[in-house]
């Protein structure tokens, strides 16, 4: 039944578009290539989220919805040249990886969500992967040079007992996980403005625990320090973050941003990059507005919030944006939908 639910969640934002389109005509996207201050790039196909590889030169990218057909739907996008690329995967389970009883998917057949890249306790570096085709699961592999460039080595998983959107993995070789449904009864308004889901954490040690604390409207991105003290959790419907203290179990703040957050990403200065869609209401009149977009800056002791980008006027570079991504001097922006990413120019 989860798995039927995550598979209409992207018939649940067209639906949101038709109405948002009846109430208040969207612009139209902007053709590919330089736009303004941005730039288009073409040839993605839902680039939910993102990840920096381990060099920091290419970018990887889980393709939401698109890899149950074929393969696992991660790809790899090189900045340079401007084009995607499937990576490689090859099966070799550790039996430090996930739970003993996890077998690996058939077929490698997957529908990517939420992303986390970070060292593993192995010593190698691992990608952490929301599945949510044939299974509710937490796909785990290894990140791994081959001939000149990446592949992935699959090494275990975790079968999940309630769908997860994002994790962030943990020093441990665990990980926290958002959960935005986990407290919604069947046919609630996901926009009704109350608390919907919780966060929940697992360990090879302890297995899934919901954390207390965490209630809120759709709990989306997450991201954690290197040293596994804090979550940052971006709240969808909440319209904001919180910042949440893993060892004593208690939320240290909560923050407002004014738009909808999707996942959370590190700068290379040790700041979150928060993106999403505009706010429910305003021009949209009470439903998400999925072609307006922000990116901001939060910093992680402060909580303090700094503007990135804001989308205004014209023909929007993009739809239903749901990261953001520092590469050098540039950001990289990508969707629940669509076929691009966007570039903007960083260099402050």
């Amino acid at each position: 039944m989860r798995q039927q639910v995550w598979l209409l969640f992207p018939i649940v934002f067209a639906v949101v578009g038709i109405v948002t389109a009846q109430r208040a005509p969207a612009p139209a996207l902007a053709e590919c290539g330089p736009q303004g201050d941005v730039e288009v790039i073409c040839g993605a196909r839902a680039p939910e989220d993102l990840e920096l590889t381990p060099d920091g030169n290419r970018i990887i990218v889980a393709q939401f919805g698109r890899g149950a057909a074929a393969g696992t739907g991660l790809v790899l996008f090189d900045p340079d040249a401007q084009e995607f690329e499937d990576l490689p995967v090859r099966v070799d389970p550790r039996p430090t990886w996930g739970e003993a009883a996890c077998v690996e998917p058939e077929g490698m057949a997957l529908n990517p969500h939420g992303l986390s890249l970070a060292t593993h306790p192995d010593g190698v570096v691992g990608l952490y992967v929301v599945n949510h085709n044939l299974r509710e699961s937490i796909e785990m592999f290894e990140v791994a040079e081959a001939g000149g460039g990446w592949e992935l080595i699959w090494r275990g998983c975790l079968a999940a007992g309630v769908a997860y959107n994002d994790l962030a993995m943990l020093p441990n070789g665990g990980f926290v996980g958002t959960r935005p449904t986990a407290l919604q009864a069947p046919g609630a308004n996901a926009f009704g403005g109350g608390n919907s889901g919780d966060v929940a954490v697992w360990t090879p040690e302890s297995g899934e625990v919901a954390l207390p604390d965490t209630a809120s409207g759709f709990p989306n991105g997450v991201a954690v320090d290197p040293e596994g003290r804090f979550a940052y959790i971006a709240v969808w419907t909440g319209q904001g973050a919180i910042k949440y203290d893993l060892e004593r179990r208690e939320r240290v703040a909560t923050i407002e941003l004014g738009f909808m957050p999707d996942n959370l990403t590190w700068t290379a200065d040790g700041r979150l990059l928060a993106a999403g869609i505009q706010g429910i209401g305003g021009d949209c009149g009470g439903v998400p507005c999925i072609q307006g977009f922000e990116v901001a800056e939060i910093d992680p002791e402060t909580m303090n919030v700094r503007t990135v980008y804001r989308s205004e006027g014209g023909p929007s570079p993009i739809s239903g944006v749901s990261v953001a991504i520092q590469l050098e001097d540039d950001v990289y922006v990508g969707s629940f939908q669509g076929d691009r990413l966007v570039r903007i120019d960083w260099t402050d």
